[in-house]
């Protein structure tokens, strides 16, 4: 064999051990990939595998917990407990309206002369006042007292009386009870001036069995007073006729007390129908004894048992009404109630023990004139006024002196001997009349 061809042959066969050897590394090569395929697989087949297997294990983890939950007693967090706040009754609302208006911006100078029902002669310092005007502006407005009474002197004509009144009450910080005294009968300041009708006396009307009578007579004479300017009426008396020529006289409706009652009641209901407030009297009862306390030192001996089964249930009828807004004591003196001579007006025995506490009476109640001889024969007008509100009396009435009444209470306030919450209970009951028409009844 020549070179060439040697050469030839060994170059064929250096390319076809090459080429074994490419198919050598090929399938050594495809050998690999598969294998990492397989092992790749394997991997993925165990992670899904792993993954199934935990997602199922917190699956059944869940559904164990559920069942324990579904199997246990439902419990609930602990709430603060929510207080129910009870409704204002009306009385409270008033209240709250007379605290917030009146009495905690009152000075305690203005809460004492809000304590006292005057004559306009104590105040202005005139002998008989027909007209108000500056001098009265001028008492008004360093006396603010609670109210203004009138009598037949003040009254000349219904357009004088008018622009009278008219006047005092533009005058003075706060509303003022402008009162009368008199049942409408032709002996009464206004009905006697000719300003208003008469009506017949308690004791005609008392007589004529009809308690009608009572409750058209207390709409008369409440139209006309209400046209006048009044708001209150020291009328109807509650009194009975116990003895003959007893106190009370004609303005006593009878003897029976539930018949008296019904009187009263009837009268009361005709008056405030128009918007004047009627002041009821003479608790404990006048009708038992002859002597007047315009005369001086009056006393009954009726006993405590005869007043609590006939005068008493006269009052006590009204009181549970529930229409009575202020009754008057008398400065009678009755030892059965009190022990001694002591005027009730000036006894806590008659006004708080029994008319506030006993009888629940919770309106105003009003002392008897400090201005009668019953009292000014005793008394000072400084003690008097003092000993009438230590006693339970919401208001004084008519002081004999009204500058030396008013200082000597401000002065019992001042040191104590009074206090001024016991003031201001006080003040709360008369602007309950007062303020009535603030709230919806």
């Amino acid at each position: 064999m020549d070179t060439n061809e040697q050469r030839q042959e060994s170059q064929q066969n250096r390319r076809e051990e090459r080429h074994k050897r490419r198919q050598r590394s090929q399938i050594i090569a495809y050998t690999v990939v598969g294998i990492m395929i397989l092992v790749l697989a394997a991997g993925i087949a165990f992670a899904v595998s792993k993954i199934t297997g935990m997602n199922h294990d917190r699956q059944e983890q869940q559904n164990r917990l559920d069942d324990i939950i579904a199997s246990e007693e439902t419990i609930t967090a602990p709430t603060e407990p929510v207080e129910t706040v009870p409704e204002l009754t009306n009385e409270q609302k008033l209240d709250k309206i007379i605290d917030e208006a009146i009495i905690q911006n009152m000075p305690l100078e203005d809460k004492v002369a809000g304590l006292f029902i005057t004559t306009p002669e104590s105040i202005t310092g005139v002998s008989a006042a027909v007209q108000a005007g500056d001098g009265t502006k001028d008492a008004l407005s360093k006396y603010p007292v609670g109210g203004i009474v009138y009598a037949a002197k003040n009254i000349q004509s219904a357009d004088q009386l008018k622009q009278m009144i008219d006047n005092t009450k533009l005058y003075t910080s706060y509303p003022l009870f402008i009162a009368i005294d008199g049942e409408g009968t032709g002996t009464d300041a206004v009905a006697a001036a000719g300003l208003g009708t008469k009506t017949d006396s308690p004791e005609t009307i008392g007589a004529s069995g009809d308690t009608n009578n009572a409750y058209t007579a207390g709409t008369t004479v409440g139209s006309y007073l209400a046209e006048l300017g009044f708001n209150l009426d020291f009328a109807p008396a509650a009194d009975l006729k116990v003895v003959d020529g007893n106190a009370a006289g004609s303005s006593s409706y009878g003897t029976d007390a539930a018949t008296v009652a019904s009187f009263v009641t009837g009268m009361q209901t005709g008056l405030q129908e128009q918007k004047v407030t009627a002041a009821i009297g003479h608790f404990p009862g006048i009708g038992s004894t002859t002597q007047s306390t315009k005369d001086g030192m009056a006393s009954t001996d009726r006993s405590a048992e005869d007043f609590r089964a006939n005068e008493f249930a006269v009052f006590q009828s009204c009181i549970d009404s529930g229409e009575t807004k202020m009754i008057t004591v008398s400065n009678m003196a009755a030892p059965s109630l009190t022990g001694d001579n002591t005027p009730c007006s000036f006894s806590s025995a008659v006004v708080t023990d029994i008319l506030r506490n006993e009888l629940n009476f919770r309106g105003v109640i009003v002392s008897g004139a400090m201005n009668q001889t019953a009292i000014t024969n005793y008394y000072g007008a400084d003690e008097a006024a003092v000993l009438a509100l230590r006693a339970g009396c919401d208001m004084i009435y008519a002081p004999e002196n009204f500058e030396t009444a008013y200082n000597g209470v401000l002065e019992a306030v001042q040191n104590g001997t009074i206090s001024e919450d016991r003031v201001n209970d006080s003040l709360r009951r008369i602007y309950r009349i007062k303020y009535a028409d603030k709230i919806e009844q």
